[in-house]
């Protein structure tokens, strides 16, 4: 009698929830949490209940387009690339011609 094998094919693929990639879903749960606490501090404060509902619905939603915008912009190692563009100059300029021909003596 054969045994039979189940092969996880999603083996190195990004963990992916509803279009959110990888590091996305903590942004998002992270956002969530904050604007629940902020819910809370501006309820506690008096504001009219009406208005802290206003105010964080129109942050959540804020929230989801930015998180899922990045998320599609960007992919799984999003935020890496659009901190490493920044650091990659737009021009090089050399006055001297001096580094090259010590290149080309060496070789």
């Amino acid at each position: 009698m054969a045994s039979v094998y189940q092969v996880n094919k999603g083996i190195n693929k990004p963990i992916e929830f509803r279009g959110l990639k990888a590091q996305y879903i903590w942004y998002l749960a992270g956002g969530l949490l904050l604007l629940l606490i902020l819910f809370a501090a501006l309820y506690i404060i008096g504001i009219n209940p009406f208005i802290c509902i206003a105010v964080v619905g129109l942050l959540t939603g804020l929230l989801f387009f930015k998180v899922y915008r990045t998320s599609r912009t960007y992919g799984e190692h999003g935020i890496m690339k659009k901190i490493a563009r920044r650091s990659v100059p737009t021009v090089i300029k050399s006055y001297s011609r001096q580094t090259f021909i010590q290149l080309v003596k060496k070789a």
